[in-house]
């Protein structure tokens, strides 16, 4: 028995030194048996020992394949996790010319008197100036926080989990859209959160499910990305906002509503969930999308009476802002800055939608113009994972569909022939030329 453990070791160190490479064929189990003077049954053994490891996917009828990597439970969408040259899993947008923007609003903090205030400690409120110029940034489609129902974390990952530890017990039930936020999916596990997939359509997510899953066993809140859903783009129309609202409220559920992109639909965009449901929402959003990743603040809006239990949560989990970026932040929306920024970043995800559009015709692609990823439904017989590893093959990493999935066969399914385009870390002239290549690797027969 334990022969064919000792073969996928081999198998396995060929993979790792890069002797077997992502997308790589193995040969049939019966002419590995022949090859290697095995009982095919031993075969089976040892092929089925690298899929348990992850380092092979087999798929009736096709064949088994080198995997590119396992598929990633969140980290990979959040820090660099392949070497690949075209990195389409990352998606930090930045604009021409921003180091020498955001330079100039920390120059100031450099001087040793402001320093000295700037690098103290802040509480989960930060300061009124924080307040006040973060109500001003978030403000949308007629609806502006107000100023003393702010918080601030490290960053919009650290609010959503603040949010959630806050209104979650051990143990609780989240409601998500069946497709979320793979960083979610971590926070969940780390805080011992299930999270409950919910069905979706080309509104957003369904309030019947959500009424559905309540009833069946009772959920203890909702996390949602109505606007421009992250892998979808979809974004969530006034009407089934208002009905999301009056269902939430109905359940008596607390939402944590994820903005972290409705930047990209400018001030004039819909109404958040928040301006309808103001009393159950706390709503998550942050400048690491809109500035930059390595120095930004997370914002955190909580509905009335609910600021010390949120701020609680947030400084018991280490997840405050540092007062060093607060301050830097304040310089940069009062002056200006952020706001040219995200002018500049609309433009840059609207071109490079565009890019999609012209390279990716003719295959199955969501992609709101406006947003900075695009959701591809593959040709057949084309599944994630040899996608992944064909594409990975030729220097590009993309994102399996499977790595957005909340869980159960049901949303794994309908992810397992999808994988995600982040569109916004490549260089424009790369990023044509991996959609080129991505198209024509999807003509061909995996």
């Amino acid at each position: 028995m334990e022969d064919y453990r000792r073969i996928a070791d081999r198998i396995a160190a060929d993979i790792a030194a890069g002797r077997l490479r992502p997308g790589q064929r193995l040969p049939p189990q019966r002419a590995f048996a022949r090859r290697h003077g095995l009982a095919a049954s031993t075969a089976g053994r040892v092929y089925g020992e690298l899929v348990r490891r992850g380092l092979v996917v087999g798929e009736v009828g096709r064949g088994t394949f080198v995997r590119a990597a396992p598929v990633p439970t969140g980290r990979a969408l959040a820090e660099p996790a392949t070497t690949a040259p075209v990195n389409l899993e990352l998606n930090y947008p930045s604009a021409p010319g921003q180091p020498e923007l955001l330079a100039a609003g920390l120059a100031p903090l450099l001087r040793p008197d402001v320093l000295a205030g700037a690098t103290r400690t802040a509480p989960a409120t930060g300061t009124r100036a924080a307040r006040e110029a973060a109500a001003g940034l978030l403000a949308a489609g007629g609806w502006r926080p107000d100023p003393e129902r702010l918080l601030f974390a490290g960053n919009a990952r650290q609010a959503i989990a603040g949010a959630l530890a806050a209104v979650v017990p051990p143990g609780g039930r989240v409601g998500v859209e069946r497709l979320t936020y793979p960083l979610v999916k971590e926070i969940a596990s780390r805080l011992g959160i299930l999270l409950v997939p919910l069905a979706m359509d080309d509104q957003g997510l369904c309030p019947d499910a959500l009424v559905a899953a309540h009833r069946s066993t009772p959920l203890s809140a909702l996390y949602v990305q109505p606007t421009l859903h992250n892998p979808t783009s979809v974004t969530t129309g006034e009407e089934r906002m208002r009905r999301l609202a009056d269902t939430v409220r109905l359940l008596g559920l607390p939402v944590v509503e994820d903005r972290i992109w409705a930047f990209l639909c400018g001030r004039e965009s819909g109404k958040p969930l928040a301006a309808h449901a103001p009393e159950r929402t706390y709503v998550v959003d942050g400048l690491s999308k809109r500035v930059a990743p390595g120095l930004t603040v997370g914002f955190l809006v909580v509905p009335e009476g609910r600021g010390e239990e949120a701020a609680g949560a947030l400084r018991s989990g280490g997840w405050t802002a540092g007062r060093f970026a607060l301050e830097a932040a304040v310089r940069w929306i009062g002056d200006g800055t952020v706001e040219r920024l995200v002018t500049v970043k609309q433009a840059d995800a609207r071109e490079r939608g565009r890019l999609v559009a012209r390279y990716l015709d003719g295959f199955a692609v969501r992609a709101d113009p406006r947003a900075y990823f695009a959701w591809w439904e593959l040709p057949r017989p084309w599944r994630a994972d040899t996608f992944v590893a064909a594409a990975a093959e030729r220097g590009i990493a993309v994102t399996p569909g499977p790595a957005f999935a909340a869980g159960g066969s049901g949303a794994e399914g309908s992810a397992a022939d999808c994988v995600r385009l982040g569109l916004a870390s490549a260089p424009p002239r790369e990023l044509a030329a991996a959609l080129r290549t991505l198209a024509d690797v999807a003509r061909t027969s995996p």
